[in-house]
């Protein structure tokens, strides 16, 4: 059964396509044509925007539950709460622990079986191989020096589906942690670091390309030492996450990271944790107490633990603060983590024998229906 979507604007790989229409086949995008095609069903665009869903590749938790709960339910709802902002695939993100809670995440979340929502693409690994003194709201009593030999339990009990691993490399002396994730494909992030400038760029050439959260738990620019902030401005290597809520990175900051990284390295993230999408109140984070109040999440001593940030809204701040325009709003959320997790050839982007994993919105980023690998949700 085909499925064909009319008059929307259609943002593809190669320009904006106005008033087209488009063909859907089992999952993949078949045909776009500015002609009527005859399908099995018909659903009308209403002239919206039809652009690639987002992909979130840092995120903790939503809608009550957190990836650390470990359980097939909390991963669901999840997926189930993130689609609703036009989050068609995500990867959850882990936060530094015991051992035994993360290898409980590790088999759970790397199971690919969950239909009818978000898509796993994989595992993200924040910690526990960070700085303490970056530590923010990672469990300072958990945090462990990079180890080989612990990370290729972890692959193995993933089935080799982890995506990301964020750590210190300052940390990672010779290099032996981040090679071998090198050498498994794995995106290896700088974070929660307090390394300098000439320690990220040994790390860049050691294989890190992604820097974790940018301006949140590491080193800013100094006028003698342009820190972790200020390399990831100067080095074409380095993708950024961004967390766009204007509360981890202040106004002139977007601006600023904006203008000089510019929208082809920035990648868009939530950051979010449990709490999102739900009532203020106090809600828990990796064994810790978080206040959440205004769309602010803390610890007790008022450290950011999180967010409760949702895509659609990280691309209205940046239209609004930054200056950014709808198209590079969609290379930050959808192309960008797409290409930097390896899937840009099934997704990030509408083109023909892509899969149907699409976003209907207004001009400013609002939801109006979701598809998943062609059905609506």
């Amino acid at each position: 059964m085909n499925k064909l979507i009319k008059d929307v604007q259609v943002y593809t790989e190669k320009g904006i396509l106005n008033n087209h229409h488009v063909l859907i086949e089992d999952g993949v995008i078949k045909h776009i044509s500015n002609e009527l095609i005859e399908a099995d069903e018909s659903v009308d665009g209403e002239g919206h925007h039809l652009i690639p869903g987002f992909i979130d590749g840092h995120i903790h938790g939503a809608g009550g539950a957190d990836v650390m709960d470990g359980t097939v339910d909390a991963i669901e709802e999840i997926s189930r709460t993130i689609v609703k902002e036009g989050v068609t695939s995500f990867v959850p993100t882990t936060i530094t622990s015991k051992h035994e809670d993360i290898e409980r995440v590790l088999k759970t979340a790397a199971n690919d079986q969950y239909q009818g929502r978000a898509e796993i693409l994989g595992l993200h690994i924040e910690g526990p191989f960070v700085e303490k003194k970056k530590a923010g709201a990672q469990p300072k009593e958990y945090i462990v020096k990079p180890d080989v030999e612990l990370m290729k339990k972890w692959v193995a009990l993933a089935n080799h589906r982890i995506k990301t691993v964020t750590l210190a490399p300052e940390l990672d002396d010779e290099g032996e942690l981040i090679r071998y994730l090198v050498e498994q494909d794995v995106n290896v992030s700088a974070g929660h670091t307090d390394a300098n400038s000439s320690e990220i760029r040994k790390a860049v050439s050691r294989g890190v390309h992604q820097m974790t959260h940018l301006c949140n738990a590491m080193n800013g620019i100094h006028h003698r030492d342009v820190g972790a902030v200020g390399t990831a401005m100067l080095l074409d290597e380095l993708k950024s996450e961004l967390i766009a809520d204007r509360i981890h990175v202040g106004d002139d900051m977007l601006q600023l990271i904006y203008k000089t990284i510019g929208p082809d390295r920035l990648i868009l993230i939530t950051d979010a944790m449990r709490a999102k999408g739900m009532p203020d109140g106090t809600y828990s984070l990796g064994g810790q107490d978080v206040t959440v109040e205004n769309g602010k999440a803390t610890l007790d001593d008022g450290t950011l633990a999180g967010s409760v940030l949702t895509m659609d809204q990280a691309c209205r701040n940046m239209m609004k603060v930054a200056g950014a325009s709808f198209e590079e709003c969609i290379q930050m959320a959808s192309v960008n983590p797409a290409k930097q997790l390896g899937v840009f050839d099934r997704k990030g982007s509408i083109t023909i024998g892509k899969e149907a994993d699409l976003v209907l919105v207004d001009s400013n980023f609002n939801v109006q229906k979701k598809l998943l690998q062609g059905c609506f949700v």
